[in-house]
């Protein structure tokens, strides 16, 4: 599976928010300086965001978005899921339908796993753990 630029955008877009709503809303053009994202891309990517309930933005000149839950129960798997849709990497594994061999296809069965192992990581990573992991990769480093 390969993530395309609205699901690793909008992952960034969200660590960027939780790293930095406790000043207020988070502006968005704050957020597509500090990823390099074009406003008007990060824009299209905020708004499937927003209408899944993850964020809410406020107008005006102290505007911007907010997370609506605390980072520690949002996970990387609903975030994926708005952005990408499903994270199977072959149409049959949602829909035996879409095969006439999926029934019978050993295949189907390694792409079922690989789905899964994928749900798995995502399902278990919430957006406060890679904020901690972000932190500590920006934590100097003393040598001595």
């Amino acid at each position: 599976m390969k993530l395309s630029t609205k699901g690793r955008y909008g992952t960034r877009a969200m660590l960027d928010i939780a790293l930095h709503q406790n000043d207020g809303p988070v502006p968005l053009k704050d957020i597509a300086r500090r990823q390099d994202v074009p406003l008007s891309y990060l824009e299209h990517i905020i708004a499937p965001l927003s209408a899944a309930g993850m964020l809410h933005s406020t107008r005006g000149p102290r505007g911007g978005v907010m997370l609506v839950k605390p980072p520690q129960v949002i996970k990387l798997i609903d975030i994926i899921q708005v952005m990408e849709g499903s994270v199977a990497p072959v149409d049959c594994v949602d829909n035996p339908a879409a095969c006439k061999r999926s029934g019978l296809c050993v295949t189907r069965d390694v792409w079922t796993d690989v789905k899964k192992a994928i749900e798995g990581v995502l399902g278990s990573t919430t957006l406060q753990d890679i904020v901690e992991r972000q932190q500590k990769k920006e934590q100097p480093m003393y040598y001595i």
